[in-house]
């Protein structure tokens, strides 16, 4: 009998396998955002909300036909010496006539994604930050977020290296302005 020699994995390698072989329960999600594995329980009925009313407007009002997906596993860049993010957003947005996610594995890279969006809940930080700085890595081109604690709605773009260099801030109730592709005020007065 031969023994084969073989290369010991990296920290990095057992991390992301690691993950991968999570078995979470039903209901919740897994994600690893910076080099931290992160497990979140199911969503508030309040958070589903706020999604809805954001997925029908830009179904009905954004100026290029959208898809939109609730649980779409996205890999994306990773800072210094992790394993790539695996970070499932609460809604991502993609042109209808890509077809992004026909065919797509459970975690599929980033490319064409035009929008994200998360509604804080049980790790708000997480939301305003690491996962702010992982949709820029990956050139998102737009990140929402609904911040509820702040009760406010914040749209970042333009994405550069670990952040986005343009921001815009609007309190729950005011409209906030979607650009092109979408091109349209999203409306807020329901949030409150």
């Amino acid at each position: 009998m031969t023994a084969m020699a073989h290369e010991p994995l990296t920290q990095e390698q057992v991390l992301l396998e690691g993950f991968l072989a999570l078995d979470t329960p039903e209901g919740f999600r897994a994600e690893l955002i910076e080099g931290e594995i992160v497990v979140t329980p199911p969503p508030d009925g309040d958070h589903e909300d706020y999604i809805e009313l954001i997925v029908n407007q830009v179904y009905r009002r954004s100026r290029t036909d959208m898809q939109f997906s609730g649980n779409k596993g996205l890999k994306l860049q990773s800072g210094s010496g992790c394993p790539k993010d695996h970070v499932i957003p609460d809604g991502t947005f993609a042109p209808r006539r890509l077809r992004l996610y026909r065919g797509a594995d459970s975690w599929m890279p980033c490319d064409g994604v035009t929008m994200v969006l998360e509604v804080t809940s049980t790790r708000p930080k997480a939301d305003r930050e690491a996962k702010r700085r992982c949709y820029a890595r990956g050139g998102i081109p737009l990140y929402l977020l609904v911040d509820r604690e702040a009760s406010s709605i914040t749209l970042f773009s333009d994405p550069e290296k670990d952040d986005y260099r343009e921001h815009c801030t609007r309190p729950l109730g005011k409209p906030l302005t979607l650009p092109e592709p979408f091109a349209f005020d999203l409306d807020t007065a329901d949030f409150l």
